[in-house]
């Protein structure tokens, strides 16, 4: 089996496949310094698009190929489903389901990034985010905002936004951690993306306690794959295929 993981469902999962003792490998993009030690063997790096990938597939022998990636890196997503098509892989994809509003909350769900940024045209704000460090500057063209950042690494280089305040931490948070965060920075709204979960929820629940508007960014689509939502799920189905 070949898991491309970087979540927290793809660590779960290597978890349950150690505990049965399945041969597997849990490949990395590489986007963080130091990921989480697995039980299983990992690997970090991209594969060389899909047809990089489909070479991997055919001279490890992969049976199994489980996208466990981040709901917004779609372009793995892609090569994942071309790879498989052209090795006859079967292809699962792990994916958890997307934030729903609840009582309280105050969302607005934006089609992506872009539409983000022409909204935040007008006063300066103070803006928590939570967007990750690859897409920071789509938000150059509204340099009057005092920006929040949280990061997992220091970056190597400057962030590209003037009026930035970088905080440096690893989830899962937890609403304290969050509510703290918030009232220290006086963020008055949250971007973030609609990544879905449990580890990256809390600031949700903070915005709903402070009263805070949160802009939900979309997902990307992605091309058609057999998915679960659960890790369970998984060896349920390699169960039924392997009989482990």
């Amino acid at each position: 089996m070949l898991i491309l993981g970087g979540t927290t469902e793809a660590s779960r999962l290597a978890q349950l496949m150690a505990s049965r003792s399945l041969r597997a490998v849990l490949s990395y993009a590489g986007r963080v310094e130091t990921p989480r030690s697995q039980p299983i063997q990992t690997r970090t790096g991209g594969f060389g698009g899909a047809q990089g990938l489909a070479d991997y597939l055919r001279a490890h022998q992969i049976t199994h190929l489980i996208d466990a990636t981040h709901p917004f890196a779609a372009q793995i997503s892609q090569n994942a489903a071309q790879a498989a098509q052209m090795t006859g892989t079967r292809l699962i994809r792990l994916m958890r389901p997307a934030w729903q509003p609840g009582p309280g909350d105050n969302w607005r769900d934006l089609p992506d990034l872009a539409t983000a940024a022409q909204m935040l045209a007008g006063p300066p704000r103070r803006v928590f985010l939570a967007i990750g460090r690859l897409h920071l500057a789509d938000f150059t063209s509204q340099p009057q905002h005092d920006y929040l950042v949280r990061l997992v690494d220091p970056p190597d280089s400057p962030l590209p936004l003037p009026n930035v305040t970088l905080e440096i931490a690893r989830g899962p948070f937890d609403q304290a951690t969050d509510l703290a965060l918030l009232r220290r920075h006086r963020s008055d709204l949250i971007i973030a993306k609609n990544a879905g979960g449990a580890g990256a929820s809390a600031k949700l629940s903070a915005a709903r306690e402070l009263g805070l508007p949160v802009w939900l960014i979309a997902r990307p689509a992605l091309p058609e794959a057999e998915t679960v939502s659960d890790p369970a799920e998984i060896m349920d189905l390699l169960h039924a295929d392997l009989g482990v």
